[in-house]
């Protein structure tokens, strides 16, 4: 399909903060490629427009009144598994990015990052389903080594046998390469590619990409970052 005729990315802007609502969407009005179609300004607000707006990607703010980013997450999954959320807010936490990640998070940016990051991050999560940055790359490698004693019984006994072509693709899912990178490098199909991706999340356990970032980490599949 042609870049030009592509529907835009549809993104809510949850933020209590109204000039920063009005900054980011006045830098995103210039990108063709992604519209802005709700605000909200606290997490109940959101929950409510959920149920009537299908949205692709949402930028939330973590400290909200009435219903806070942290507690408004797991909603969101619940009722629009599929909109990628990213989280917006002043302090970079390694526990807290960790969190959040967890709670199914798909990317973590301070206030302070620049509409191009802001962009890169909406079009990345919404076609790749997360952007990893400086920030969430140093927290999961952070926190894995501060839990690793907590690591679910089975990955500490029994490290999951991944054949070369599960080994290649998880290296290059870390390396940030989209599906269809990785189908032309393995010489596989995208979905076949996807496939692969879904069973290396039962083989190691993990529930998200995220997950699997950190268990190549933790068995030295990838170099640290």
């Amino acid at each position: 399909m042609n870049e030009e005729n592509k529907e835009p990315i549809r993104v809510i802007i949850a933020d209590d903060h109204v000039l920063y609502r009005a900054g980011v969407k006045a830098s995103l009005s210039s990108s063709p490629d992604i519209k802005v179609i709700a605000e909200a300004d606290n997490g109940m607000h959101l929950l409510h427009l959920l149920k009537n707006i299908e949205v692709d990607v949402i930028l939330l703010d973590i400290q909200m009144p009435i219903m806070d980013g942290i507690a408004t997450l797991p909603e969101i999954k619940k009722i629009s598994p599929r909109t990628k959320v990213i989280m917006l807010t002043m302090v970079d936490d390694n526990s807290m990015i960790t969190k959040l990640m967890e709670l199914g998070a798909n990317s973590y940016l301070t206030k302070t990052s620049d509409s191009e990051i802001i962009h890169e991050a909406i079009k990345t999560c919404y076609e790749q389903e997360y952007y990893f940055n400086k920030l969430t790359n140093q927290a999961l490698l952070s926190n894995l080594k501060q839990r690793h004693v907590t690591t679910p019984q089975q990955l500490v006994s029994q490290e999951a046998q991944l054949n070369d072509k599960e080994t290649m693709i998880l290296r290059l899912m870390c390396e940030e390469k989209s599906t269809k990178e990785i189908a032309d490098i393995v010489e596989l199909s995208p979905r076949t590619v996807e496939a692969i991706r879904d069973k290396l999340k039962v083989k190691t356990g993990s529930k998200t990409t995220a997950g699997l970032i950190m268990y190549a980490v933790k068995h030295k599949i990838i170099e640290e970052i």
